[in-house]
């Protein structure tokens, strides 16, 4: 069936195909996007393996289909909400990218389509882009549930389709909102902080159970919210998602219908603001402000340190560079109330996790500082030795990652003195070796770019990710030896092939930056 050129179902199937393609496609350097059917394989290879360990799961899960058990409904209640999290922090990127980044909509708004049109299928796009990824991930639930007899599972398919419509009208509606409140210019690092935060809530609120003062008990977070929840009646609207996902027929039909009036009213309600936004966005122009006071030259610093702070003050003036690059920093706050915590047990833990945070965020900072470069020609052409540039950008990459990290190092080192010193080592060397292995094999790019710096080197994220993975095996293992002298080989055989990946992988990364030169 073909579409009305200019209709709304016409623009949805050319919203589909850019999806389709922009999903499914690689890039490299100024070629063109090229569809690739190996990878269409590759998750089809990856979705039969997640159908088959649904398969086992609703086995051992699945009981009558006339009742539902209450701890059935709990888990699938907790597993809805935890999806709707991720749905909302998807949702706010996609509706920034479609108010800010998308390049299109000049040509659309000045076209004679109707504002309501553009803005019912740029959110409808929206809704199937946040709900693709999780019925991935979900439907060979649905479909093992009906194949063992549970054919009602498969209202797992409207149920997980009406919580992407209520989690994209939500962010689209806080969008517009933020950009009447705060302007174009903050919106853009507001928003992404927002869907940041939803996502890591998630993290957070699972690790409160653990986080918390215990009592003597030993129960899993499920058991314990099973037992606390005893009370609640099994009619009860707090059960509702989960009996939903389950195939109630009256669960169900209330999700959709919350769904289909939230879709409607945002768009009966926004898409005038929708218009106004991209009018708003397409309008800010950054204007540079002279600064206060008179014109003064500091020529006493040296070029290392007059680099440094070079770099420290690029990254202050880009608070969306900051907001992408700190957000990793979340993470921080179940391992800081770990360490706090006065439970030797959690060494291990604090340790390992320090250091794979310290490898990611020092991994990102090297890029932007060392790879992101606004000028690379004219520090080139300077008269300057080149090795000192470097080493001065590479103390700008590591210094802020230390700095971070110290506070809880140093109490840990207080409270048990192995654990936080070899911690300390841990730490020092993912750092160090993360910002070699980015001036070696990274790929260059603007810092606009930060987001898509892997595109077209998959040879750095391999290095990058086996030399995180190399180092947080290290520090878990080396307390852990520390503290039981008498482990056996499978453990020495554990460590001594972490520490080989974690010492060997720079050094590849270096052979490897010499023969591609």
């Amino acid at each position: 069936m073909s579409a009305r050129p200019g209709s709304a179902l016409w623009l949805l199937r050319h919203e589909l195909r850019m999806f389709w393609y922009n999903m499914l496609s690689s890039k490299n350097g100024k070629e063109p996007r090229g569809f690739h059917w190996k990878l269409v394989a590759v998750w089809l290879v990856l979705w039969l393996f997640v159908h088959a360990g649904a398969w086992f799961v609703v086995g051992l899960i699945s009981g009558g289909d006339d009742e539902l058990p209450r701890q059935l409904v709990l888990a699938a209640s907790v597993l809805l909400v935890a999806t709707f999290l991720f749905m909302l922090s998807s949702a706010l990127k996609s509706s920034v990218e479609v108010l800010f980044d998308r390049g299109d909509m000049d040509l659309l708004l000045s076209s004679p389509l109707p504002s309501r049109s553009i803005f019912t299928v740029r959110l409808a796009g929206v809704v199937i882009g946040v709900a693709t990824i999780y019925l991935f991930f979900l439907a060979p639930l649905a479909h093992a549930g009906a194949l063992r007899g549970h054919p009602r599972w498969l209202a797992l398919y409207p149920v997980v389709l009406g919580m992407a419509a209520i989690a994209s009208a939500g962010a689209m509606l806080l969008t517009l909102a933020l950009v009447r409140w705060l302007g174009a210019r903050r919106t853009r690092v507001v928003a992404q902080v927002l869907g940041a935060l939803a996502g890591a809530l998630l993290f957070i609120l699972s690790q409160l159970p653990n986080l918390a003062v215990q009592t003597g008990t030993s129960e899993g977070f499920l058991l314990r919210a099973a037992r606390s929840s005893a009370w609640i009646p099994a009619d009860s609207p707090v059960w509702l998602p989960g009996r939903a996902l389950l195939g109630d027929p009256f669960a169900a039909t209330a999700v959709g219908v919350v769904a289909l009036l939230a879709f409607a009213l945002t768009v009966a309600l926004t898409h005038r603001s929708f218009t106004r936004g991209l009018q708003l966005a397409a309008s800010v122009a950054p204007v540079a402000r002279r600064p206060a006071g008179e014109l003064r030259f500091r020529f006493g610093r040296s070029l290392a340190s007059s680099l440094i702070r070079k770099e420290w003050r690029l990254i202050l003036r880009d608070p969306q560079l900051i907001s992408q690059v700190l957000l990793q920093l979340l993470y921080l706050i179940p391992i800081l109330f770990l360490v706090f915590r006065k439970d030797g047990a959690q060494n291990l833990a604090v340790g390992a996790g320090l250091t794979l945070l310290c490898g990611s965020l020092g991994s990102s900072l090297a890029w932007v500082i060392l790879l992101a470069e606004d000028a690379p020609d004219l520090l080139s052409a300077a008269p300057a030795d080149m090795r000192t540039i470097r080493r001065a950008k590479m103390a700008a990459a590591i210094g802020p990652v230390l700095a971070l990290v110290c506070l809880p190092v140093l109490w840990l080192t207080w409270r048990a003195p192995l654990s936080g010193l070899l911690a300390a080592f841990t730490v020092c060397g993912v750092t160090l070796g993360a910002t070699l292995i980015v001036m070696w094999v990274g790929k260059p790019g603007p810092r606009s770019a930060f987001t898509r710096r892997a595109q077209g080197k998959g040879a750095s994220i391999l290095f990058e990710m086996s030399h995180l993975f190399g180092w947080g095996g290290l520090a878990f293992l080396l307390p852990y030896t520390a503290s039981q002298p008498e482990t056996g080989l499978l453990t020495a055989v554990g460590m001594g092939v972490a520490g080989a990946v974690a010492l060997g992988v720079p050094f590849l990364a270096w052979i490897f930056r010499h023969r591609s030169h």
